[in-house]
C-alpha cells in the first residue's frame, strides 16, 4: 500500500496542535477538567513527557491507519467526510456507550466526542490536501 509519510506525520502533528487547542482553558479545558474530576494539583502531577509524547504518537498512527482507510490520494470533501463520519459515529459512539454505562457527563461526552469527529475531519483534509 502506498502510505504518503509526510502528509501522515502533518495529519499526526495537526490533530495533536487540535487537541491542544480544544482542551485548552479558553475552549474546553475547564468544562473538561470539571467533568473529569481532575484538579490543577493532579493536573501538574502528570508525566508531560509521557501524556503528551504519547498524545502525539497515537495521533500520528491514528492518521496512518485513517491513511489507509482512504488510500491514495482521497478527494477532500470525501476524505473531510469520512473523517466527520469516523469522529461521530465510530469514535464518539463508542465513547457514548462507555460513557452511559460509567455514569459520565452529557458534556464530556460532546467535548470528548466533539474533539474526536474535528480531529478526524482534520486529519482527512490534511492527507487530501497534501495527498
Amino acid at each position: 500500500m502506498e502510505l504518503n509519510w509526510i502528509a501522515i506525520v502533518a495529519a499526526g502533528v495537526a490533530a495533536f496542535l487540535l487537541g491542544g487547542l480544544w482542551y485548552a482553558p479558553l475552549l474546553f479545558g475547564r468544562a473538561w477538567q470539571a467533568d473529569c474530576g481532575l484538579s490543577d494539583e493532579q493536573l501538574k502531577q502528570g508525566n508531560m513527557v509521557w501524556i503528551f509524547g504519547g498524545a502525539l504518537i497515537l495521533s500520528v498512527l491514528a492518521a496512518a491507519m485513517f491513511s489507509m482507510f482512504l488510500g491514495p490520494r482521497p478527494e477532500l470533501g470525501f476524505a473531510a467526510g469520512a473523517g466527520f463520519s469516523a469522529g461521530l459515529f465510530w469514535v464518539a459512539a463508542s465513547l457514548g456507550i462507555f460513557y452511559l454505562f460509567e455514569r459520565r457527563p452529557l458534556r464530556l461526552w460532546l467535548i470528548n466526542g466533539g474533539y474526536a469527529t474535528a480531529m478526524f475531519m482534520l486529519i482527512g483534509a490534511v492527507l487530501s490536501l497534501l495527498g
